[in-house]
């Protein structure tokens, strides 16, 4: 194998491979950025020299200050890191968005929201040419910092700050579509809730108790629900994670309760599915003694027969990548959702 000559510690200039390849530094330049300006003897040169010296090409830091871009998208998670990969909703989602970084032949960055101080410092000194933001709560200090960046930036589901764009769904009339499939014939209604702020307290709730909603994407399927329930009653079993053991749990504690639900609008598959294996544990029929609703229609809903609310989070991701990047005007998303009525869910009489 042909070793680097010269000082191993010292990174070849673009400069020495043009004087080895008998070419000049422009030549050189063209090889790697615009290689169809470049004569196949010249670029055969050029990598000849490069290996020789063990060039691995021009510096991308100097590329992007003279393009004037970084060539990477910022995801702001406002989640442990785990949470991207752990999350099927959130994995969906950055499908879409790495599909359009894939297409633009740009590289995708995450930036992790901890809770922090040093969150604010971890957007500015992110490398990337604009930022995806996921779905977070009003009060969120990181979107301040985002749009402190001057960087190009839209909102996945809300809230609206600072002017940035937001897609998603309208959960809340998608929530009372799915709310009157959900509570048909029950008398003890009950949601399976997302957190309402990013204290994240696991609490059961009447209509009436449920005070300030910090996340608008609970907020609104809350106020969904609650229109969809035209009865008293309707409670709201907020769980501080969005996971089928967290569903479980809180669903295996409610059905051993002195009043138990006989309807559970969940607000994720992840947290339906939880309540049913807590049903199926109870030795309840669904949906006889227990109809159960979800969100998401995921790859686990079919096979369970779960009654769910379809939505495609990998387009919507695809749509805040392809906006926050100015590769194109967005339609309105807001519609495009609609009902898979299968088993957990009573009839219509």
């Amino acid at each position: 194998m042909t070793r680097p000559v010269g000082n191993p510690k010292r990174r070849p200039t673009l400069r020495q491979v043009a004087s080895a390849a008998g070419v000049s530094p422009m030549t050189v330049s063209y090889a790697y950025s615009q290689p169809d300006r470049v004569s196949a003897e010249a670029a055969a040169k050029v990598r000849a020299a490069a290996e020789q010296l063990g060039y691995p090409g021009p510096n991308p830091a100097a590329r992007s200050l003279r393009s004037g871009r970084v060539g990477s998208l910022g995801v702001v998670l406002g989640e442990r890191l785990s949470y991207a990969f752990d999350d099927p909703q959130a994995a969906r989602f950055l499908a879409g968005v790495s599909d359009v970084c894939a297409a633009e032949g740009i590289g995708l960055t995450l930036v992790p929201i901890t809770g922090a101080p040093t969150d604010a410092q971890r957007v500015a000194q992110a490398a990337v040419d604009g930022f995806v933001v996921w779905t977070t709560s009003d009060d969120d200090p990181v979107l301040d910092a985002v749009a402190a960046t001057g960087l190009p930036a839209v909102i996945h589901a809300g809230p609206h700050r600072h002017g940035m764009p937001v897609i998603g769904i309208d959960d809340r009339a998608a929530a009372e579509a799915i709310g009157r499939v959900a509570f048909r014939a029950a008398r003890r209604p009950l949601v399976l809730s997302f957190p309402l702020d990013r204290g994240r307290t696991r609490q059961l709730l009447t209509g009436d108790e449920v005070g300030e909603v910090r996340f608008p994407v609970t907020r609104d399927r809350w106020a969904g629900f609650r229109a969809a329930w035209t009865g008293p009653g309707l409670r709201m079993a907020v769980c501080p994670v969005n996971n089928v053991n967290e569903g479980e749990a809180f669903a295996r504690e409610l059905l051993q309760s002195a009043e138990p639900p006989d309807a559970i609008a969940a607000m994720s598959d992840e947290l339906a599915l939880g309540a049913l294996i807590a049903a199926a544990a109870a030795g309840l029929r669904v949906p006889g003694d227990l109809a159960v609703t979800g969100w998401d229609d995921s790859a686990a809903a079919a096979p369970a027969g779960l009654t769910t609310l379809a939505q495609s989070l990998r387009d919507q991701g695809a749509r805040c990548a392809r906006t926050a990047l100015g590769s194109g005007t967005e339609p309105s998303a807001r519609d495009d959702w609609h009902l898979v009525v299968r088993t957990t869910t009573r009839p219509d009489p």
